[in-house]
């Protein structure tokens, strides 16, 4: 991919998302999705001279103590000054939860393109002002569902599509960890929606990009630690999705699934090596992995749709709000004491 010129981006919030975010583009402009880093707001000082923010699970970043040049990139504590600056063509939005809905909305009403981080919002209801924001925008809005472009992921997704593997009949996901230790909000349920909303979240999304729209869900556990069981039309007859960060710290992080079909059973595992292996026939294969993270491929593919003019989007502010519903009724679950709650 080309472009006839650089696209400018902002980045708002420079902690660890933030952080990944910036690695991001510069990443993608060295690999020909070309941007630039124009303009940054956080309300650290620190963070605004770019020293660089250290910590995270999947990806520690380059490690290096600036995370930009200052001399080069206009540092701002006000987001209303970021979305002035006029070189400001798309806005990545970092920041805690409870902020995303308003900036986004905020920024697409600007003009600017918008990449804006998970969960949108804890609830499917409170995401409805960046729904309507998005319907009247003339500008693109990409919620930063990473996994759909995650290595491997995105593999199975193609598989699964061409029916290269038969029908699936069982598919388990799981996501499992310590609860985040590089920021306090993490401990405030309020603020976070616990581990179902921001980290359960992934696999919630990929189940539906994957497999489609479930038609119920029953859940058991808490919203730190839960399982979730999906009934789906002309899905998986067994389907269920693991997540939670209630283990002690020092517990590694680990992701994977295991998908079986008729012909092969496809697993992945983060800790594993190889991470990605089809077993069929009574053998194993290993499967290479493409360079780089789902923040790449996320990152690379909004850069491409923008310029070229628009596009369809892997993820839309739509596909957003079915997984908050979709959430929306794993919360009602677990309530109810595990009972099956039927998607409206």
């Amino acid at each position: 991919m080309s472009a006839a010129r650089p696209i400018g981006v902002g980045v708002v919030g420079l902690g660890f998302m933030g952080r990944t975010h910036v690695e991001a583009y510069r990443a993608a402009d060295a690999a020909g999705f070309a941007n630039r880093l124009v303009a940054v707001c956080d309300a650290s000082p620190e963070r605004r001279a770019g020293v660089a923010f250290q910590g995270g699970n999947i990806t520690q970043g380059s490690g290096a103590e600036r995370l930009f040049d200052p001399a080069l990139v206009r540092a701002h504590e006000r987001f209303d000054d970021l979305l002035d600056d006029e070189r400001v063509e798309l806005v990545s939005i970092c920041t805690p939860t409870r902020s995303h809905v308003e900036l986004a909305a905020k920024a697409l009403r600007a003009g600017k393109h918008v990449l804006v981080e998970k969960p949108l919002s804890l609830t499917a209801a409170a995401m409805e002002p960046l729904v309507r924001a998005d319907e009247q925008a003339r500008t693109l809005c990409m919620p930063a569902h990473c996994m759909r472009f995650w290595p491997g992921w995105d593999w199975l997704v193609e598989r699964l599509r061409a029916g290269s593997f038969g029908a699936p009949h069982s598919a388990v996901f799981f996501r499992l960890g310590s609860r985040p230790d590089w920021s306090p909000i993490y401990a405030d349920l309020e603020a976070t929606g616990g581990a179902l909303v921001d980290l359960h979240l992934h696999d919630v999304d990929f189940v539906r990009h994957a497999f489609g729209e479930p038609r119920a869900v029953s859940a058991g556990g808490t919203a730190h630690h839960l399982t979730a069981l999906y009934d789906l039309k002309g899905g998986p007859a067994h389907l269920a999705v693991e997540g939670g960060w209630d283990h002690t710290g020092g517990f590694p992080f680990r992701m994977g699934f295991r998908v079986a079909c008729a012909e092969a059973t496809v697993v992945f595992d983060l800790s594993a090596d190889p991470v990605l292996r089809v077993h069929r026939g009574g053998e194993t294969e290993a499967v290479a992995l493409a360079e780089g993270t789902g923040y790449d491929g996320e990152v690379r593919h909004l850069l491409a749709a923008i310029a070229a003019g628009g596009g369809e989007l892997r993820v839309t502010v739509a596909d957003a709000l079915g997984t908050a519903r979709l959430l929306d009724a794993e919360r009602e679950s677990l309530e109810r004491g595990g009972a099956r709650v039927e998607l409206r």
